[in-house]
């Protein structure tokens, strides 16, 4: 296949692939910008007006609770309140869970996708940019290092990771505005919060958070690495397989399930490790902030909120990016495999 040709289908399969993987993760999305975000706490207090909540996965942590601090005033009969739950600090998919009820409560399932708009926008370009760069990258790379290693993936990463964010920093900026968004009625548009961003701060002001962004660019390249080790190591093992039982060496449609569990298992040991950075890149966006660069920013939270505040909304984040990122990874190898072949098959023709 011609190199333009092969761009091309890096391309396109990028895009259809992040396009996929953000509207089924949409809701999780908003909760992790909201908890990410320094009113993170006043989200939480938010949810408190809720009406008590029948959930039986909360009583054993309320019961506990009640051993450890004899609190009188709670009462644990499978009837709890989400005032409580949130006061006492509700930990794992259970804050999760919450976070997504009171939302769908007050905003309505609009409120589960905003900043849709903004992410699709930004998303099909982001990971058209991204995947596009990576393989051409990785082919130009190859003809001058040796072939396939880590350090021809991590140097590839490096460049897309920055493309990417370069190219697409406004886009996110926008969609995190709306998503920190909490009114019902009458909420920020699309288009009134580019007209605030350029009024306030002009064309630079777009580029806030890009340095975090950056910084971000150690997620990718940890991501990629693993991802393309655990996928050679996959796909070696199936080959092996298949030709100790005479099989086809053709690819099967649980290939692409193999590609799906290693691109989950990589994104989260690669998130877990550069998660910070996420939460500093959210609260450099904020409007209004207090935050003004990259390291003041993750120096501020350790400081107001302690090595806990560096990790706020990670349940959440890893919640999303693993089913994101395994649903983006096998469909970006799908329509790779089902362009690939269709070009070739044109060009026999």
């Amino acid at each position: 296949m011609e190199s333009s040709k092969r761009n091309v289908v890096h391309i396109i399969a990028g895009g259809v692939g992040g396009t996929a993987g953000a509207v089924l993760t949409c809701p999780l999305e908003v909760v992790k910008t909201r908890l990410q975000s320094s009113s993170a706490g006043s989200f939480g207090q938010l949810c408190v007006s809720q009406a008590h909540l029948h959930l039986p996965w909360q009583t054993s942590v309320m019961q506990i609770h009640m051993c450890s601090t004899c609190n009188s005033n709670l009462a644990v009969s499978g009837q709890i309140s989400t005032s409580t739950v949130i006061q006492h600090g509700t930990k794992g998919t259970a804050n999760v869970f919450l976070c997504l009820r009171h939302i769908l409560n007050t905003e309505g399932i609009k409120g589960l996708f905003k900043g849709i708009g903004p992410n699709l926008v930004g998303v099909f370009p982001s990971r058209a940019i991204y995947f596009g760069t990576y393989a051409k990258s990785k082919r130009t790379l190859n003809e001058v290092m040796t072939p396939d290693t880590h350090l021809v993936h991590l140097c590839s990463a490096v460049t897309a990771g920055v493309s990417a964010a370069t190219c697409t920093n406004p886009i996110w900026l926008v969609k995190t505005r709306l998503q920190l968004d909490q009114k019902t009625e009458g909420g920020l548009t699309c288009r009134e919060c580019v007209h605030r961003i350029y009024k306030q701060n002009g064309i630079l002001g777009f580029y806030k958070g890009l340095t975090a962004s950056y910084y971000g660019v150690s997620e990718t390249v940890l991501h990629l690495v693993v991802y393309e080790a655990l996928k050679a190591h996959l796909m070696q093992k199936t080959n092996h397989e298949r030709s100790r039982s005479s099989s086809s060496s053709d690819v099967e449609a649980t290939d692409f399930l193999k590609y799906m569990l290693a691109g989950g298992i990589s994104k989260c040991f690669a998130t877990t490790l550069a998660y910070p950075h996420e939460v500093a890149r959210t609260r450099l966006r904020e409007e209004g902030t207090k935050y003004r660069a990259f390291f003041q920013t993750l120096s501020l939270v350790l400081q107001e909120e302690g090595f806990r505040g560096l990790y706020r909304g990670l349940t959440t984040q890893l919640i999303r990016q693993i089913p994101n990122t395994a649903v983006v990874m096998a469909t970006y190898e799908a329509v790779v495999y089902g362009l690939s072949r269709l070009f070739e098959e044109n060009s026999h023709l």
